[in-house]
């Protein structure tokens, strides 16, 4: 199970955020003025499990006609003007580093396919931060536990979906199975594309990508770098087989030396 999120549809309401921090109990994040378009919450953090991000752009959304409202040129010859908005949220990796690196278990895959936050069972070690190559997770200032989207694992215990997807008012948060979810992705791909938005594109939905494909993934209608989300995606931990591997004939080269100068010393005492 997993969300497909489709940005093209966002109007940037923020009603997601607001459902997640009611519906789990997460403490607000400040009450400040980032003075970044409309965005105050600013990304993803312990505080912050969903996150409405406000791109402005001076860029027509499709190949229009002059005459056409918003997306032409204005009077003055300037092009014309766009936000770009997209809920973001933690991926829920297939192959997701964070549970490889957590030393207590507190990170596990639920029955779901998704990855949640034992947080009474996180000793605050900080690992799963830099290991996460989105860097969604992050740790509470007051308890040092780490937190994040846990996919309202307790509403899909009962057969709900998530909040943040109950609450969209735009279906631009879609949950269910996610082959359904990339099929009808997809299509809707399609659907731009012919209407002349050519920039729309996946981000997320390979399973072939360097996270084995995300459990939440998106469309977006401009390069993911606008966004803020890495190009190319590579689970940290995908080098640990072979650096322990290493780590293990380096060891066995030194027992062996440590070994042989043992003995050495055993024969000239003999001697």
């Amino acid at each position: 199970m997993g969300f497909f999120t489709d940005t093209s549809v966002c109007i940037g309401c923020k009603a997601c955020e607001v459902a997640c921090k009611e519906w789990n109990a997460v403490p607000d994040d400040g009450l400040e003025l980032s003075g970044m378009s409309y965005d105050n919450t600013v990304g993803l953090g312990a505080d912050t499990w969903r996150h409405v991000a406000f791109i402005e752009q001076h860029k027509p959304l499709a190949s229009q006609e002059s005459d056409a409202l918003s997306m032409a040129e204005t009077g003055d010859g300037e092009t014309g003007f766009r936000w770009l908005m997209s809920s973001d949220v933690c991926k829920h990796c297939t192959e997701a580093a964070c549970l490889d690196v957590c030393p207590t278990g507190s990170l596990f895959r639920t029955e779901f396919g998704t990855v949640v936050v034992q947080e009474d069972i996180c000793n605050g070690c900080g690992y799963c931060v830099p290991a996460c190559p989105y860097g969604v997770i992050d740790q509470r200032k007051d308890d040092g536990r780490a937190w994040k989207c846990t996919l309202c694992y307790d509403r899909l215990g009962d057969g709900l979906e998530p909040a943040c997807a109950k609450a969209c008012p735009t279906d631009s948060i879609q949950f269910g199975p996610l082959g359904e979810l990339r099929e009808r992705a997809r299509g809707r791909v399609r659907q731009l594309q012919d209407a002349g938005v050519h920039d729309a594109r996946l981000y997320g939905e390979n399973p072939d990508d360097g996270v084995g494909g995300d459990g939440a993934f998106f469309l977006l209608l401009d390069a993911p770098e606008v966004y803020g989300l890495p190009p190319d995606p590579q689970a940290t931990t995908r080098d640990l087989p072979s650096m322990w591997r290493h780590v293990a004939t380096a060891a066995a080269a030194l027992a062996g030396a440590a070994l042989t100068a043992f003995l050495g010393t055993v024969r000239e005492k003999r001697k």
